[in-house]
């Protein structure tokens, strides 16, 4: 791994417009490279919106989507990356020549390369798929990344599986915080009035931003996550109204001992920037763990539980674990 100057973005996306997104990140990418970024983060399905998008029919979906690598955004990227030389990723949604949907996530590199991965856990639609493998990859400057999006980061067993794979720094796009989460303590929904008066009385939504409903949940593991595999993270969040929802942005950046480098408490718009220092990997806590492991014990990791249910009925459900 190189030093690496990192940022993640966060902003409130418009649903279904595409245009609107692309110019708000392109907005953003500028500030970026004024601050001499080279890896810039954007959230899970920015591009094309997120919450709303369980509502929409197979067919809206596919109208909203597009292919990898000759669709629209993903030129886009290649083309932002290539002119401002910073490694660059973003979420859409992703159609296949035979019509299959996924939550994917585009990087897009400096020599015009790209990388995609395709969310391991998508519940947000029954029209659309969950992808089958894990994606690390090398960028032209020698950082080696990997990304997981959202739900992918709750499993412990994705994280530990990308580090294994040599990822020193994990990108972590999310649309989080605010959620209808079903468990009784973790996340909840925030009142939409509170954003809408965020100008008025700004505070009550940075409560509901900093408390459990946000920030205070993600401490509860995301750090962990750094931590126990000896990486970077790169956690770059959705902000403010999201159909029903309100995301609670609270974007940061980790470095392998679970430590927060940088953050924000911005109520909208952010750009959050950190220095990643690659001497902070070799000896931190996770790494050696990782070379104690006794991968012989780990055999009931690979065999499903008595309830095991897909992604998009285990997000859904209401019913208790057994």
């Amino acid at each position: 791994m190189i030093p690496t100057r990192a940022a993640a973005a966060q902003f409130n996306h418009a649903a279904s417009d595409k245009t609107a997104n692309i110019a708000t990140m392109r907005e953003m990418l500028e500030q970026a490279s004024a601050d001499n970024v080279n890896l810039l983060c954007f959230p899970e399905m920015c591009v094309t919106g997120y919450w709303h998008v369980r509502n929409l029919s197979q067919k809206e979906i596919s109208a909203l989507a597009e292919p990898i690598p000759d669709g629209p955004t993903c030129t886009t990227l290649i083309d932002w990356a290539t002119e401002f030389g910073i490694t660059v990723g973003a979420g859409l949604i992703e159609i296949t020549d035979s019509g299959e949907l996924f939550n994917s996530y585009v990087v897009a590199m400096s020599d015009g390369t790209f990388a995609v991965h395709r969310k391991l856990h998508c519940f947000i639609s029954e029209h659309m798929s969950s992808g089958n493998s894990y994606t690390v990859f090398d960028t032209p400057e020698g950082s080696r990344l990997g990304i997981l999006i959202c739900w992918d980061n709750n499993l412990v067993e994705n994280v530990r599986a990308t580090a294994l794979a040599g990822a020193e720094i994990l990108l972590a796009p999310h649309q989080t915080g605010g959620c209808n989460s079903r468990s009784p303590d973790a996340m909840g929904l925030i009142d939409p009035a509170l954003w809408h008066n965020r100008h008025n009385d700004p505070t009550a939504l940075r409560a509901e931003y900093l408390g459990p409903k946000g920030r205070e949940w993600l401490l509860r593991w995301l750090p962990a996550r750094a931590h126990d595999n000896g990486l970077f993270l790169v956690f770059a969040n959705g902000v403010g109204l999201d159909d029903d929802e309100v995301r609670t942005g609270t974007s940061m950046i980790l470095d392998p001992y679970g430590k927060i480098l940088a953050e924000s408490d911005a109520l909208e718009r952010d750009l959050v920037v950190a220095d990643l220092d690659p001497n902070r990997i070799a000896m931190s806590t996770g790494r050696r763990w990782l070379r104690g492991r006794r991968p012989e014990l780990y055999g009931p990791l690979t065999e499903s539980v008595e309830d095991n249910m897909a992604p998009r009925e285990a997000r859904f459900s209401n019913k208790p674990t057994s």
